[in-house]
């Protein structure tokens, strides 16, 4: 290989190594797994939406094939607490080199009805989160071609610092369509202005999330859906910005169990035929047992390196419960079948 080749490789990957790092940071890494029939991921406004405790956990291991790449299992749970509130709990672990990060949120939505008749809802949602970010120094050994270790880095021990912030947002629903709008990090970093290794840290990182689709089913099947949607992220701390493009397909039968298939296409704005993840999905519920996989194909020169991204879910939905409001009900059957 060329060393103009792989000097462009190595580059690539410190820049998206940083920028996975900075949008993680104070937030749950969002890849694909509010596909696997759990919107509670994007935003705290989904909270109690649905007849059910719905649970998943999530395991997520990035560019298969690379060493120390990035790794995270999460886990999230909602349900409704009253006929138009709801609460969730989410928390995760994420590991990234000699980086860890964990967290955990707490959220709290309440469901309003702005016109019964043409089925118009507003969600409002708040959560509170708390982080740890840790530098495993203990893993740092003397190599040959680092031969000193910095003493600003090690001699203090344990690198570790927590993080307390908040994140906000609304839902509205009209019958089968949707759209939120989240922000996160809602709160400035402490940040110490006379250390040189942070004052080029951002200290606001806030950033937006919009997610919107739309449900319908054919006129003569009432047990298929089709769901188009969009997912948008924007990190205002530099202005980088990406979209997710899905479609997936739902089949129901008469107990409400049913299976999904769909596909995620996800690119940087500014660079919309040159995606950075393509790949189909999947997902099951039976009898209350919920399964999904997800595959990401990198199309970029780290390709070559890696056999992409995968994404497991698992889950449950207990304590079948219908509220009297139909606030708390979701543009999808999913949201409410037996």
């Amino acid at each position: 290989m060329k060393p103009t080749k792989m000097k462009r490789i190595i580059l690539y990957i410190l820049f998206l190594t940083t920028a996975q790092s900075f949008s993680q940071e104070l937030n749950l890494p969002v890849w694909t797994q509010y596909l696997a029939d759990n919107d509670f991921v994007v935003s705290p406004t989904f909270a109690g939406i649905g007849d059910n405790l719905k649970i998943r956990a999530n395991g997520l291991t990035q560019w298969v094939g690379i060493k120390n790449a990035p790794d995270n299992q999460s886990i999230y749970a909602d349900f409704r607490i009253s006929n138009r509130s709801g609460i969730g709990v989410s928390a995760y672990n994420d590991k990234n080199g000699n980086t860890r990060q964990k967290g955990l949120k707490l959220s709290f939505a309440h469901h309003l009805i702005l016109d019964w008749k043409s089925k118009q809802y507003l969600s409002l949602g708040l959560s509170y989160n708390i982080n740890n970010f840790r530098i495993e120094v203990e893993n740092f050994n003397s190599e040959y071609n680092v031969p000193i270790q910095d003493p600003a880095i090690i001699q203090n021990g344990d690198r570790a610092i927590n993080n307390n912030n908040f994140d906000a947002g609304f839902l509205y629903r009209w019958n089968k369509f949707y759209f939120s709008f989240n922000a996160n990090n809602l709160v400035a970093k402490d940040i110490d202005d006379f250390d040189a290794a942070t004052v080029q840290e951002p200290r606001l990182l806030l950033n937006y999330q919009m997610y919107t689709g739309y449900v319908f089913s054919p006129e003569r099947n009432k047990d298929i859906e089709f769901e188009p949607s969009v997912f948008f992220q924007f990190f205002d701390s530099d202005n980088r910005s990406a979209t997710d493009l899905n479609f997936k397909y739902r089949k129901f039968n008469r107990n409400g169990d049913y299976y999904w298939i769909g596909a995620s296409y996800r690119f940087l704005n500014d660079q919309f035929l040159n995606p950075l993840n393509l790949g189909p999905m999947a997902g099951i519920l039976h009898n209350q047992l919920y399964f999904a996989y997800s595959y990401q194909l990198t199309f970029n020169d780290l390709a070559g390196f890696n056999t992409g991204t995968h994404v497991v879910t698992i889950g449950l939905n207990l304590l079948q419960s219908a509220s009297n409001c139909p606030c708390t009900k979701g543009t999808s059957q999913s949201y409410y079948r037996l």
